[in-house]
């Protein structure tokens, strides 16, 4: 299987320590899907691609955009069934209204300029088009902190943040949900010494041999071991907002 290669940000699926973030991220695109059906679709920032071939599944077509040559290229050859091309987020490559929903996950925490990324999202959707963006939860990734803790992070949001800043780029009807750990997970945080997270991350820092255990733990989570619900957005994991065009 050919792969991309880590980075410390980029989620890459068929890799057992990776399989918690991977499962995180495939949870949202799972519960997104069926919003996509039918409808030509926009996923700004794919990274792998692994997102945006699920959303082929289901969707008319898939333009995948990614700011870096080789993954785009990568996404290009690996997922045949996706569009794929390198763009600059705050400047798309498409007409206006061109698209039914523009999908970005785990993106916009990532770039300089985003109102200016929204407004470009705003502006290549269809009337009555959908926006679906998610991102970290700043309060529980960085809680009071100016700054993110993670390096590749320019600026994280809370959930009155990312709603106020959806809807000052044009975009009605604004909708927070939060992803949370499902039963399953919160066992797997208490067999953990209180956080799976903090046990994954705790190895990663010291370049340590992974326990067997969590490893094996880590390795059997799935998509469904995650919830996504309106419920307590605030001590949410990730931040899904949802808007209309």
């Amino acid at each position: 299987m050919e792969t991309l290669p880590l980075t410390g940000e980029r989620t890459v699926p068929g890799i057992a320590h990776e399989n918690y973030w991977f499962r995180r991220h495939e949870a949202v695109y799972a519960a997104l899907a069926p919003r996509c059906a039918g409808r030509t679709v926009l996923e700004a920032g794919c990274g792998e691609g692994y997102g945006a071939e699920l959303l082929a599944g289901v969707a008319e077509r898939v333009l995948a955009l990614d700011y870096d040559a080789l993954t785009a290229a990568h996404v290009a050859r690996r997922y045949p069934r996706v569009h794929a091309a390198r763009a600059n987020l705050v400047a798309l490559p498409l007409a206006d209204g061109a698209v039914d929903v523009v999908v970005s996950l785990q993106v916009i925490e990532h770039l300089w300029d985003q109102e200016g990324f929204l407004r470009e999202c705003r502006r290549v959707l269809a009337p009555g088009g959908e926006l679906l963006v998610s991102t970290p939860n700043r309060i529980t990734f960085s809680p009071g902190r100016d700054t993110p803790l993670n390096p590749f992070h320019t600026r994280e949001l809370s959930p009155t943040e990312l709603a106020d800043l959806v809807r000052d780029s044009g975009f009605g009807t604004v909708e927070v949900l939060g992803l949370h750990h499902g039963p399953r997970l919160r066992e797997l945080d208490a067999r953990h010494g209180g956080s799976l997270v903090d046990a994954q991350v705790a190895v990663a820092l010291g370049h340590g041999t992974w326990p067997a255990d969590l490893l094996a733990d880590v390795a059997a989570i799935t998509a469904d071991d995650f919830l996504l619900t309106p419920d307590e957005p605030a001590a949410s994991l990730d931040l899904l907002v949802t808007a209309t065009a």
